[in-house]
């Protein structure tokens, strides 16, 4: 195996903070230079893998997502020694053929947010000066998207492999205009929370890759209902199942691999001469 003890971050979105995916869990309250988290880290084990849960919205759901500390929660996983990170997110289909209960992977984004810090680097932080520059293409970890798209495969779960997100600032949902210009752009799916949660993963040097589950049709379309709450948790909650068997199955395929290259080239991504003090 490699030199880098696989710990695997998993970011439960809407729905997906279920604690009994742990094995021997642990709660472990943690605070960052950044503030709290969102919740408490709930650590143990899958498959005998270390694995470390977070609930982005809090487990109780109260924290709406401008106002999820996204610096924290990254900042908590990294300082927990996770090496990976797999992020779930519902989110909207634009695009007929994404259905609802389908699963996407993401592996690019359109940023639509207004109010959110989108990096370590802002100059609160004496250990953080300077500025990072970081490329973010590819945005998501392409390797540990792949496995995802693999594993997917293995388990014969329909999955769309590359798609496009734009991510709103929430919490409420798009307009009718906003939702048909978001599909004249190309983009296939929309949700409130992908950055700069991939944004921060990315200059912590974290694998990081994003799970959607579709819960609705965005209100583009001319016939069928509109997507609402009660519609996004419902099908999230009859849907959800599928997505953490995929996670579980997913997590010893991550460790059984050998990633140094992939965390060496990770860490050496940004721009910034100071990055490794992460």
């Amino acid at each position: 195996m490699g030199k880098y003890h696989i710990k695997i971050g998993i970011i439960g979105g809407t729905g997906l903070d279920d604690p009994n995916i742990l094995e021997n869990r642990k709660e472990t309250p943690v605070t960052t230079p950044f503030g709290s988290p969102s919740d408490v880290l709930l650590e143990g084990k899958i498959d005998g893998i270390d694995c470390v849960l977070l609930a982005r919205h809090g487990r109780k759901h109260t924290i709406s997502p401008s106002n999820v500390n996204y610096r924290a929660n990254i900042w908590a996983l990294k300082e927990a020694g996770c090496t990976h990170v797999l992020a779930s997110t519902a989110c909207g289909s634009l695009q007929e053929e994404i259905k609802p209960g389908d699963l996407v992977l993401i592996r690019s984004f359109i940023d639509r947010t207004t109010a959110r810090i989108q990096t370590f680097y802002d100059g609160t932080q004496n250990a953080l000066p300077g500025v990072c520059h970081i490329p973010v293409e590819p945005a998501y970890c392409p390797s540990t998207t792949e496995v995802v798209a693999e594993s997917a495969k293995s388990l014969k779960l329909k999955i769309h492999p590359v798609v496009t997100c734009v991510t709103i600032e929430g919490p409420r949902f798009s307009s009718l205009a906003e939702s048909k210009l978001y599909r004249l752009w190309g983009a296939d799916i929309v949700n409130m929370t992908s950055v700069p949660e991939v944004v921060l993963a990315k200059e912590a040097g974290l694998c990081y890759a994003a799970i959607g589950l579709v819960t609705d049709y965005d209100c583009w379309r001319d016939t069928g209902n509109k997507v609402c709450v009660d519609e996004v948790m419902r099908n999230f909650k009859s849907n959800v199942q599928r997505l953490i068997a995929l996670l579980k199955y997913i997590i010893p395929v991550i460790a059984n691999e050998d990633w140094d290259k992939v965390i060496d080239s990770a860490k050496v991504s940004r721009m910034d001469p100071l990055a490794n003090t992460l």
